[in-house]
């Protein structure tokens, strides 16, 4: 079994500037577009998927039904243990907003300012143990195949933590992860090797 994790195309909050979280708001055109390119990228690489599974999320599920619907391939699924982080009090906010108002509880990455704890949030720790518990349902379900799974930026790098079991604070720190962007989690490639492709990113 190989897992392939896609970040949904840019929505308008991330147009915007703003923390989504569990908001659930469309693709732009723009978002459109990156979806319609990374499937373009999969068909160029002669990747095709036995099943797709997705956050249940707008933004993701859209995604999603592009991917599927431009290589072919099977309906994607929803999977709730998909879904983004919950920001808690930083759902909607500015994201220049981050550091004043979580400081210094935070982690600054290249692209990204992480706040950990804010009132109500789910900690890296919690999308751990929730991304464990991912793992753990695709292994019982027995499936055979190459995997989609269509999520977020903060989950989807906890999901290739967990996988590869990488601290989180390192993972934060290592690699982007973008808009529409592939990784592979595979027993036969390294964790330095999980970008199939990257595509070039009009927000963080």
């Amino acid at each position: 079994m190989n897992l392939y994790l896609a970040r949904h195309g840019q929505n308008e909050d991330n147009a915007n500037g703003i923390l989504n979280g569990h908001r659930d708001l469309p693709l732009t055109a723009k978002g459109v577009e990156q979806a319609k390119e990374v499937a373009e990228k999969i068909l160029q690489e002669g990747l095709w998927f036995d099943y797709i599974f997705t956050s249940p999320l707008m933004r993701a599920e859209q995604t999603a039904v592009l991917i599927a619907e431009h290589i072919d391939g099977p309906a994607p699924v929803q999977m709730a243990e998909l879904i983004e982080r919950d920001f808690g009090v930083m759902t909607g906010v500015e994201q220049s907003k981050i550091t004043e108002m979580c400081a210094p509880d935070i982690i600054q990455a290249e692209v990204i300012t992480y706040f950990l704890s804010p009132e109500g949030a789910e900690t890296f720790p919690d999308l751990i143990d929730r991304a464990i518990l991912l793992l753990d349902k695709l292994e019982a379900m027995q499936l055979e195949g190459d995997i989609l799974l269509v999520t977020h930026g903060d989950f989807g790098k906890m999901i290739y933590a967990a996988y590869y079991g990488l601290p989180w604070e390192e993972v934060l720190t290592q690699f982007h992860f973008g808009n529409s962007e592939l990784l592979l989690l595979s027993p036969d490639s390294e964790a330095s090797e999980a970008h199939v492709f990257r595509i070039a990113q009009h927000n963080a």
